[in-house]
């Protein structure tokens, strides 16, 4: 069943190994590598959409395959997608080839930045179907921090992969549409991972979009996932910040956000405290398409109180 504790999570497996079924430590990451596992590392760039500025530092991980997380891992935005829709299929497949890609290789993905643009290429990765994809928990900050190998990027002396011919095929991460959405809030628990101003919402120019929720909508705004220095916070206050919403394992769980980045990553950690959750891809920016689809203004899941 969507949303709930995974079957595939054994009653005596550990807190711990649950975690590193998705996220690994950059200690974890060095010892398969120096242990000679296969291991694919992708380095997520990205461009900040609102600063314009590039979030590559020069640095990268030795061995790390570039891919860019507003041009690799969605398609064009449409008024009908949302502004990131899931990539079309061919397209990625051919991308994740270029990249090496192989379903026997632990894939593990990192950015510089609080795992937002990563969590989003796992989740696409993983929709489409390779078997063991994983997230570096703090990304290259917290590489760094733990004092471990990098080198400058130059593309001029890099030795490109080994192109693959793996075959992709969509649909193996749970989804929801608009309708899924709405019903999850009455058969389950939707979370609304923005932050809450957002979600909030308020007064609008003419001609703008609504701003608002989904009516029912609890927020849970993604950047709590994580702590002060960037990596997830653990299992135990996880568990207790989602439990609280009502995303305890026991009911299906959705996510939504702006336009389905953050929402991957609160789906990533809930996947690391063992709970499945359905994300809604297109998320608001394509809810608001619909002037018929209801908005709900205010702190309170329905709306202001009368």
């Amino acid at each position: 069943m969507t949303g709930v504790v995974s079957d595939a999570v054994r009653a005596d497996e550990t807190a711990e190994a649950v975690r590193a079924r998705v996220l690994l430590t950059p200690q974890q990451v060095q010892a398969l590598r120096q242990a000679g596992a296969d291991v694919t590392l992708l380095a997520v760039d990205s461009i900040n959409p609102y600063t314009g500025r590039p979030a590559f530092s020069g640095e990268r991980i030795e061995g790390a395959i570039r891919t860019e997380a507003y041009a690799d891992f969605q398609a064009p935005a449409s008024p009908e997608g949302g502004q990131r829709p899931l990539p079309e299929i061919d397209v990625l497949q051919e991308k994740a080839r270029a990249w090496g890609l192989r379903p026997e290789s632990t894939i593990v993905i990192y950015d510089g930045d609080r795992s937002m643009t990563a969590a989003r290429a796992w989740w696409v990765l993983k929709w489409a179907g390779l078997p063991d994809v994983r997230v570096l928990d703090g990304g290259l900050p917290a590489w760094l921090a733990a004092g471990l190998p990098i080198v400058r990027d130059d593309d001029a002396v890099r030795t490109p992969p080994a192109p693959s011919a793996i075959t992709l095929s969509p649909g193996h991460m749970p989804e929801l549409d608009a309708e899924g959405a709405l019903a999850m809030v009455e058969t389950g628990v939707l979370l609304d991972a923005r932050i809450r101003p957002n979600y909030i919402g308020g007064p609008v120019a003419p001609g703008s979009a609504p701003r608002g929720h989904i009516p029912g909508a609890l927020s849970a705004p993604a950047p709590d996932n994580v702590t002060d220095y960037g990596n997830f916070t653990d299992a135990a206050t996880l568990a207790e910040l989602y439990g609280a919403l009502g995303a305890d394992g026991s009911r299906p769980v959705g996510v939504y956000c702006g336009a389905g980045m953050s929402a991957a990553h609160s789906v990533l950690a809930l996947a690391s405290i063992g709970i499945d959750a359905a994300m809604y891809p297109g998320s608001w920016s394509q809810w608001v398409h619909d002037p018929s689809r209801p908005v709900a203004v205010g702190a309170h899941p329905y709306g202001r109180k009368a």
